[in-house]
């Protein structure tokens, strides 16, 4: 049985480690973190800012490589965030979304359009029923996207990308409104009522 609360892999060293062995062979996909239920070892001073940058102990990490693993053992539970491997479960803090959305393609067949986005961590995320757009009001005004990536993990689209949604977009009757929104992998995604946006035209 794994000892919890182990110094050595409380360490950003040691968590590199844990997450190298959890992460398996290169090629090989995610890890099944969602079948991992181990002891939880305590709050690491680890944050992903609502940039996107991760941070050690206030420091940004400047390994892209290194923010890449640990993002493949990043598991949403209960609200809260963590990394977790096999043996061990920290919980570490997020400040809006932990991935952002920095790219996005666009292609049109016989079954409509497809959107695919590629995150800050390099995982390209289709747009469709599992991988969904929302919209939320932020507090300047304006809507805020999200595509969720996987296993109640979002990423937060940039605002040029927002703004391509909405030159792309288009108005449907959505249970008896009419709404705006953006079509992709067969869904709907409505941004907001299409008269409100008329008014802020």
């Amino acid at each position: 049985m794994a000892k919890q609360g182990r110094p050595a892999t409380r360490t950003l060293d040691g968590l590199t480690a844990s997450a190298r062995d959890a992460a398996g062979s290169p090629g090989s996909g995610l890890p099944p973190v969602h079948l991992w239920n181990p002891p939880f070892c305590g709050d690491l001073d680890m944050r992903i800012g609502g940039d996107g940058t991760w941070y050690y102990t206030g420091t940004p990490i400047g390994r892209p490589a290194l923010v890449r693993l640990f993002s493949t053992i990043l598991k949403h539970e209960d609200g809260k965030y963590f990394l977790v491997t096999p043996v061990e479960k920290v919980g570490i803090s997020v400040d809006d979304a932990p991935f952002l959305a920095v790219e996005m393609i666009g292609n049109r067949d016989e079954n409509g359009r497809l959107l695919r986005f590629r995150t800050n961590v390099g995982d390209w995320v289709p747009c469709d029923f599992e991988h969904r757009l929302r919209f939320e009001c932020s507090e300047g005004g304006g809507l805020k996207p999200y595509l969720h990536v996987r296993a109640g993990l979002w990423a937060k689209v940039t605002r040029a990308l927002y703004y391509d949604l909405v030159d792309m977009g288009e108005q449907r009757m959505v249970d008896g409104q009419m709404m705006f929104g953006v079509e992709s992998g067969g869904e709907f995604f409505a941004m907001a009522d299409a008269e409100q946006v008329r008014d802020a035209g």
